[in-house]
């Protein structure tokens, strides 16, 4: 078996729209680096990026399936207003942190009502086709420390 590998790269991810949803070409951002088969990013991606090397420019679109999943429907659901205690303003788009029994959870509100608000625990690019420019910026062989502790240092 291959010795696994950590993998840097540059990467910018649009939408079908063209929209920028994330780059790690901003001023301030580093590139990404990630450990091969430990599932640090999303499977499609790491798929396309495969056997690539540095210097090596790969575009891949990455379906929902292969992505952050389609929308799941029972994770979006309307919860007691009173589950929000503590809170003044509550609108569509903001984030909490929801404890459920696999653990802590980050929900987002799509709508709120005078009773209820409605949340979705769904990832916010669940659903959606992402499309990935990436550039390969080193491809070097894993630590046994990093093969243990299953991500890139």
């Amino acid at each position: 078996m291959a010795q696994p590998r950590v993998v840097t790269i540059h990467y910018t991810l649009t939408n079908d729209q063209g929209e920028q949803l994330d780059s790690s070409r901003v001023e301030g951002r580093e590139p990404l680096s990630y450990l091969e088969g430990a599932q640090n990013i999303i499977g499609g991606l790491e798929s396309a990026l495969n056997e690539k090397n540095a210097g090596d420019q790969v575009k891949v679109s990455v379906e929902p399936a292969e992505g952050y999943g389609e929308v799941n429907e029972e994770l979006i659901q309307p919860v007691p207003r009173s589950a929000f205690e503590g809170v003044d303003t509550i609108e569509p788009g903001m984030q909490f942190q929801a404890q459920t029994p696999g653990g802590p959870q980050v929900v987002r509100v799509v709508e709120v009502g005078d009773e209820t608000v409605t949340i979705d625990a769904n990832h916010p690019l669940a659903g959606q086709t992402l499309h990935f420019d990436v550039e390969v910026v080193e491809a070097r062989d894993a630590t046994d420390e990093e093969q243990e502790h299953g991500h890139a240092h």
